[in-house]
């Protein structure tokens, strides 16, 4: 029997959890690649500026990684909490990910804490920079397999139902379903575009603070560029997801787009409102351009959501978080390839107050683009649970203690959101860059 109630707060809860963890996920996934990088490059070039660069990111990441294993937990429990008939279901098929993903993020906390507590005790560098690898490994495969159970809600394979009972089960074939390739891309990809966007605007923030020191504008100029690579890469992915939808789940693409009446040469909606009687106003109509990203070709017929039953289509508010998603990608890649050609070429506009503090809203944007493209994939994907297989309401518990959990995970997010912005501003502002450059110069010369 469903509890029509313990749905509604159940799905709030989940969706609560995960907008707040995917915040320190995704910088758990791409910070370890930055500090890698910026300890490389500092090699390299023999510049201590780099080198202190990702010394300082290894502290703060520090930070992310105690309050992502918070809400990490918070999932998992919620998972067996809330959706109990899923997880019979699902727990059976695509366990392995689960455990796999554990696996990958004590191997990522081993040699992140080895890494931050033997900075004085190699006097080769290269030595040092090779223990970032595994941490870099660990956490980008924490997302991969994570990501695999998503794709798995998307596409479920690898098991049958027969009246009822589960059989058939193989684990492998469920991981490697078809929704896997673009979604894991995607998720990893993003969480180093994001990871290096937000550290971008930390260091242009330093610098429109009066810190003008040559440590902020390296830190820039490196985040941007990666920056900028991750951007282009998810942009190619995220075509790919496109047509990926297109054959797979129609349904979420003809939603996300306003694509009603299935038809040929598909004209792609940007922006507008739906009002009540489903009238699009002031969209931005692209003729030819829905086809192209469904198919590839501009002729091409699309599914719209005249082949689905009412009961079976998505919410059509998905729109417009694919518009928040696409608007700061575009954004992003436009203002990180601008500042660039700008520094290579000597344009100095961008060194000014107002570009800087466009770089600035980089970051918060770049998480804002990550919560809209999560709320899509999982709002996208209802009334289903597990796609085609057992609806949403089907999964949940039927408990009437949900709000009172409701309220007491928001007290604890609220809690770790505010202590861990208040443990990483003190952390900096006691112990400023040029201080620590200051000291580490007197130890060299003792």
């Amino acid at each position: 029997m469903i509890n029509e109630e313990a749905v509604y707060y159940s799905r709030i809860l989940t969706e609560t959890t995960l907008s707040f963890h995917i915040i320190y996920a995704t910088l758990g996934v791409g910070i370890p690649l930055m500090i890698m990088i910026a300890h490389w490059v500092g090699i390299k070039k023999n510049d201590e500026h780099y080198i202190l660069l990702a010394r300082r990111w290894t502290r703060g990441f520090i930070i992310s990684v105690a309050v992502g294993v918070v809400t990490g937990t918070a999932i998992g429990l919620q998972l067996s909490l809330l959706w109990p008939k899923f997880m019979e279901l699902a727990g059976n098929v695509i366990a392995l990910p689960l455990f796999m993903e554990t696996f990958a993020f004590f191997f990522e906390a081993i040699f992140l804490g080895i890494y931050l507590y033997t900075w004085d005790r190699f006097e080769n560098q290269r030595k040092h920079l090779l223990l970032l690898i595994p941490v870099a490994i660990g956490a980008s495969f924490s997302a991969v397999f994570i990501t695999i159970v998503n794709a798995f809600m998307n596409a479920p394979q690898g098991f049958d139902l027969i009246n009822g009972e589960l059989v058939n089960v193989n684990p492998i074939k469920a991981m490697f379903n078809p929704a896997m390739p673009t979604k894991v891309s995607h998720v990893v990809g993003t969480a180093f575009m994001t990871s290096a966007f937000v550290l971008a605007s930390i260091a242009a923030f330093r610098l429109l603070r009066g810190s003008n020191h040559i440590y902020h504008k390296k830190a820039l100029l490196l985040t941007m560029k990666v920056g900028l690579i991750f951007s282009l890469t998810s942009l190619i992915v995220g075509d790919l997801s496109g047509k990926y939808l297109a054959e797979y789940q129609p349904e979420k693409l003809a939603a996300a787009e306003w694509h009603f009446e299935t038809s040929e040469s598909a004209e792609l909606i940007l922006l507008g409102f739906m009002n009540e009687e489903e009238e699009i106003k002031y969209a931005l109509k692209i003729p030819y351009a829905l086809s192209i990203l469904a198919h590839g070709s501009p002729t091409a017929e699309v599914i719209g959501l005249d082949q689905f039953a009412e009961e079976d289509r998505p919410p059509l508010y998905i729109h417009y978080l694919f518009n928040i998603m696409v608007a700061i990608g575009m954004l992003m890649i436009g203002v990180s390839l601008l500042y660039i050609i700008s520094r290579a070429r000597g344009w100095s506009f961008v060194e000014l107050k107002p570009y800087r503090w466009l770089i600035v809203c980089g970051g918060p944007l770049a998480i804002i683009a990550i919560e809209a493209g999560w709320w899509l994939a999982e709002v996208g994907r209802q009334p289903w649970i597990l796609r085609g297989i057992m609806r949403t309401a089907e999964g949940a518990t039927t408990s009437n203690d949900v709000d009172i959990m409701l309220l007491l995970f928001c007290g604890l997010y609220l809690v770790l959101g505010i202590g861990s912005v208040v443990v990483l501003s003190r952390m900096f502002r006691r112990n400023p860059v040029e201080r620590e450059l200051k000291e580490r110069k007197g130890d060299v010369h003792t």
